[in-house]
């Protein structure tokens, strides 16, 4: 059937009725049906040739072009489709009566009798219409199929992108596997098992609020993952039902869940006059209430927050009293103490509470009794009473006089004004001077026999003279196969320091090779920077900051790949 033969406004009423079906512009689909008459062109006429097909909007007539561009002598690789300057000037001139052909430049008609050929130009002629037989029509189907499909998911995509972090309403259509197939009006989207809320189960037809937790591209279309779980879903439940809110007078800081059993949120208040637990419990609980009931009875804790880590860790906490707070600020942990009648309340069924406060606050909680607490401080007071009389050679109550006034190490008896040993009751200048001496022979004593060691392992003199690294540091640095100054330029900053790895939601510690001797990350950054300087690996320009607050971007910036093959 050749193509002149049908309905020409046909093909316009199927491309509306199509892309009213598919709720897609119409151009897509007339541009869809011109190609695939170009493919069925080429088919007849052959494959190397340039051929187009423009379908008229109005009146719907087809017209089939034959397109031969003049490119560089060079870049001439389709002789059915291009031509050298050479080769063109015989057919730059004005067309033969009844040929329909022309010249364009820059898609723009030209007058070949007014300028000459230049590289760019396109020569147009009409070539009559293709017959289209079945297997054409069949290929040409499929291509129209596949524009529209493409067309239809582009525009979900476009529409969903936008809408993630937010939450839809939509219909549950059926269950596969586990997952949860939802209609949310012009596509679907997937709420995964382990996005569900554990003890809800769902019909087709059943009405259904999600989280649209990530709209992505994939090869099958457009994937819409919906979740019940994600704590940003009871954030956005609390802005639909609380007003303040909505207007940003309340603000949500952070949401801790155990998905269908217990929850925690904290909120804060920009304005004095607005209570942000009470604004979010609501007149007899509607509020928080709504909540509940959408999320299957989770219970809800609602919690004032506050910029002091040690009060906003008391109130995650609650229902459980908390006696003392010892935050960690380098580790990110902190300990807290409770009365022993305490201890199961605030760790809770299954260690939920302080889970969920853990979560809530970013810290790792380590709970003790106030008994536990006790018998850790004895044994410490112990353990440091028996080092001082062990290494300064005094008697026990000297040495508890000592750990009583807060000293904890040999440095710093060694190394301290001389008016704070004197102002301890029953020493005189004499006992301060004495007891300095022998903390100092025996640290140097100590010294010499990690430097020994050290090099008995077979550190270098690089290494041992870098500045900032003690005769112990070098030692231990030299236990784990550390010996050179170019070793040490290549460890990262964590494998001194140490640091935390969170896996799969739980943090993990990373022992650091100089963390016994309380080095932070930042002075591990500094020694191993100034390492690579010295070796010549690092300008020491490039980590001069450019502006107030750019170290931190200096250090990263000073990150080299060894860094990051240490850390994988």
């Amino acid at each position: 059937m050749a193509i002149t033969s049908a309905n020409q406004l046909e093909l316009l009423q199927t491309a509306e009725a199509v892309a009213r079906e598919k709720m897609i512009d119409p151009a897509l689909v007339i541009e869809a049906m011109e190609d695939s008459l170009a493919r069925a062109a080429k088919s007849r006429y052959g494959a190397e040739m340039d051929i187009r097909v423009a379908i008229d909007r109005k009146t719907g007539r087809a017209a089939f072009t034959r397109v031969r561009t003049i490119v560089d002598e060079e870049e001439l690789e389709n002789y059915q489709a291009q031509f050298t300057l050479d080769q063109a000037k015989p057919y730059f001139k004005p067309a033969k009566p009844g040929r329909d052909e022309y010249w364009l430049r820059a898609g723009a008609r030209i007058d070949p009798t007014e300028t000459e050929p230049q590289i760019g130009d396109e020569l147009r002629e009409a070539v009559p219409p293709v017959e289209m037989g079945r297997i054409a029509a069949q290929s040409a189907k499929q291509v129209i199929l596949q524009k529209v499909r493409e067309a239809e998911r582009d525009r979900q995509y476009e529409e969903f992108k936008d809408r993630a972090g937010t939450i839809i309403n939509g219909i549950v259509r059926r269950e596969e596997y586990g997952n949860i197939i939802v209609d949310i009006g012009r596509g679907e989207g997937i709420l995964r098992r382990n996005d569900k809320i554990g003890r809800e189960s769902y019909r087709p037809n059943d009405r259904i609020r999600c989280f649209i937790k990530d709209v992505r591209r994939e090869a099958r279309g457009p994937q819409v993952f919906l979740s019940r779980t994600a704590p940003e879903f009871m954030a956005e439940l609390f802005k639909m039902e609380v007003p303040e809110i909505y207007d940003g007078i309340i603000e949500i800081k952070a949401v801790a869940r155990d998905p269908g059993s217990r929850a925690k949120i904290a909120v804060i208040s920009y304005d004095g006059s607005i209570d942000p637990v009470g604004a979010c419990v609501g007149m007899r609980g509607s509020r928080v209430q709504a909540v509940v009931n959408e999320l299957q009875g989770e219970k809800i804790d609602i919690i004032p927050w506050n910029e002091d880590q040690a009060t906003f860790l008391v109130n995650a906490l609650q229902p459980a009293e908390v006696s003392k707070v010892v935050i960690d600020e380098d580790a990110m942990r902190i300990e807290v103490v409770v009365p022993d009648e305490q201890l199961s309340l605030a760790i809770g069924r299954r260690g939920q509470n302080v889970r969920l406060a853990s979560q809530l606050t970013g810290l790792d909680i380590d709970i003790m009794t106030e008994a536990d607490e006790s018998e850790r401080r004895q044994a410490e007071f112990v353990e440091r009473t028996q080092l001082f009389m062990d290494q300064l050679d005094v008697d026990e109550v000297l040495a508890q006089l000592l750990v009583a006034e807060g000293f904890t190490s040999l440095e710093e008896v060694a190394y301290v004004e001389q008016d704070e040993l004197l102002s301890i009751d029953g020493f005189d200048e004499d006992t301060a001077e004495e007891l300095q001496a022998r903390a100092r022979d025996k640290l140097e004593e100590a010294n010499q026999k990690a430097l020994d060691n050290a090099r008995a392992l077979g550190a270098e003199d690089s290494l041992i003279t870098f500045e900032g690294l003690t005769p112990h540091m070098v030692e231990a640095l030299a236990k784990d196969g550390v010996k050179t100054l170019e070793d040490f330029a290549t460890c990262a900053d964590w494998e001194l320091a140490g640091g935390w790895t969170t896996e799969n939601g739980e943090r993990i510690k990373d022992d650091g090779l100089l963390e016994p001797f309380d080095v932070s990350l930042e002075e591990a950054q500094t020694m191993v920077m100034t390492a690579r300087v010295m070796l010549g690996w690092v300008d020491p320009t490039e980590l001069e900051p450019e502006a107030e607050g750019a170290d931190t971007e200096a250090a990263e910036a000073g990150a080299t790949a060894a860094d990051m093959e240490a850390r994988a």
